[in-house]
């Protein structure tokens, strides 16, 4: 019975810790491809300048919306914030559906599946909000 009980408790402890890597995977992706996004519109690159005179806003929601974005993937790559930036994140990412569907009328899937990301790393670290929630109280 001992024997059992052991292995059963090894076997939470590796799957607590495969969960742990596959997060820090996921946010470490996610950190890149928004670091990337969020530079190439800070930088003025000709297909983000492009894409925001289609969207008719102006270029001051390129520079806002690229820096969302790269802060948004610093936070993902600190412990203590890393909720925060995949909270920044999703509404970003719905808007970002949002006009690729009604404005631009380009295909939402790049946008949906970074925010299919974004939400897990969210949802897995939703107990971090709640502590910053109960702290503020």
């Amino acid at each position: 019975m001992s024997a059992s009980m052991s292995f059963t408790h090894t076997q939470t402890i590796q799957r607590s810790r495969a969960a742990v890597v596959t997060l820090w995977i996921v946010q470490i992706a996610l950190a890149g491809l928004f670091l990337t996004a969020g530079a190439s519109k800070l930088f003025g690159a000709a297909p983000m300048v492009a894409l925001f005179d289609a969207i008719g806003i102006g270029q001051w929601f390129r520079y806002v919306t690229g820096l969302v974005e790269v802060a948004s993937a610093v936070a993902l790559l600190v412990p203590r914030v890393a909720v925060f930036g995949a909270l920044v994140l999703v509404p970003t990412m719905i808007g970002a559906i949002v006009t690729q569907l009604f404005i631009v009328h380009a295909s939402p899937v790049p946008p949906a599946v970074l925010l299919v990301a974004a939400a897990a790393v969210l949802w897995a670290r939703r107990h971090e909000l709640s502590v910053v929630w109960q702290a503020a109280r």
